[in-house]
């Protein structure tokens, strides 16, 4: 993670939205191309931000400043506050007004130097909801140019009505929900929330080896508020990655890294609601794959920023700049199952290009809460803002 394979005086080829050739710029092939003079600037992958929830209604600031006053996250909740409150504002809406909220989101995201994001689904909980929203997720990886990976995630939170009845809502999950999203093709991954008093790992492992079952390729939040067992089951499944981790065991650590299971870091959140941060440095130096990403929702963590992000895991996780900037691309594009299309310069992937107005990488993590992108290129076509 800490080779970045920098070339200096470099040259870089797109053509017909794949890159051709990249190196030294005395070895480019010759031929009639636009040139962009990227002089004294950086070049490298479009950030891939593997894990949000940016399809969402409403907003919670007034949480935020009760936090600031001291208030717990039960106490928040016991006044209406909560996931819950997200789930109720997005029921609410149309599939045209999450999609709207979305696209200001995303282009925000672009902006930033995100080329590729992952949005999950889960402020619906129940059939209806959650397939509106898949539906609208599957409709602006159409309509958008950003590349969008798309993400089941219907085991978030016990919904209100069936308070009484958790089972019943698994089986919602595992008997009608997973089969249709499967069958109609409306995600990639299933996901689920492995935690005490949300959904247990017997249960976790219930509705991820049904979504198994219909093409649906598991991913797990885990381990974020304990160390209740997720990064173990993530490793039994051999989940493409697990998520959070922030108090994950030696245990989990180890059946990650045993069966290749990429470790999403979500510094952000961490930062937001001032919890304890991943151990990144003992991931890292025990030989999990570590990837980076925003966890964008409006709950825990409002902030669609990669290069935040990357600053917040140098100077809270001890990472180096260089292993930051490998987790934010190649490994973060593993954690979607794209690392053979995106997230490093090389011939034959998509030209996702960022060019940045600094003096060299590390003046990325360094110069923190100013925007540095000059241009942003996705697919080999410049985007406007």
């Amino acid at each position: 993670m800490s080779d970045l394979a920098i070339i200096e005086n470099a040259a870089l080829v797109i053509e017909n939205g794949i890159i051709t050739f990249f190196g030294k710029m005395q070895d480019i092939p010759s031929n009639n191309y636009t040139e962009i003079d990227c002089s004294d600037k950086v070049v490298m992958p479009g950030f891939v931000d593997s894990h949000t929830h940016l399809l969402f209604a409403g907003s919670r600031e007034e949480e935020f400043a009760m936090r600031s006053r001291g208030f717990t996250y039960q106490q928040i909740a016991e006044q209406g506050g909560g996931i819950l409150s997200t789930v109720y504002k997005t029921r609410a809406a149309s599939k045209r007004e999450l999609k709207k909220n979305a696209r200001r989101y995303i282009n925000k995201m672009m902006q930033y130097g995100t080329t590729t994001v992952e949005i999950k689904s889960g402020y619906g909980l129940s059939f209806d909801d959650e397939i509106k929203m898949l539906e609208a997720i599957k409709e602006l990886q159409k309509e958008e140019i950003i590349t969008i990976s798309s993400t089941f995630l219907g085991a978030h939170a016990i919904p209100p009505e069936y308070k009484n009845s958790p089972n019943q809502y698994v089986n919602l999950i595992c008997d009608k929900i997973i089969p249709y999203v499967g069958e109609h093709k409306l995600a990639e991954f299933c996901d689920v929330f492995c935690e005490k008093g949300y959904f247990s790992v017997s249960d976790s492992e219930k509705i991820l080896s049904t979504g198994i079952s219909y093409g649906l390729k598991p991913k797990i939040h885990a381990e974020e508020l304990t160390s209740y067992g997720g990064a173990i089951l993530a490793g039994k499944l051999k989940a493409v990655s697990a998520d959070h981790l922030e108090n994950i065991s030696d245990e989990g650590i180890e059946s990650m890294k045993a069966n290749g299971v990429v470790g999403v870091l979500l510094p952000g959140v961490s930062f937001f609601l001032n919890h304890n941060y991943a151990p990144a440095r003992k991931l890292i130096d025990s030989g999990v794959p570590v990837a980076i990403a925003t966890d964008f929702n409006p709950g825990s963590c409002m902030s669609y920023s990669m290069p935040l992000m990357l600053t917040i895991a140098c100077t809270q996780m001890r990472m180096s700049p260089e292993e930051a900037i490998t987790a934010a691309t190649i490994n973060a594009a593993a954690a979607l199952n794209l690392s053979n299309e995106i997230g490093s310069i090389d011939i034959g992937k998509k030209g996702d290009v960022i060019i940045l107005d600094i003096p060299n990488y590390k003046f990325l993590t360094y110069h923190f809460g100013e925007n540095h992108i000059y241009k942003v290129i996705k697919n080999g076509t410049y985007l406007e803002f």
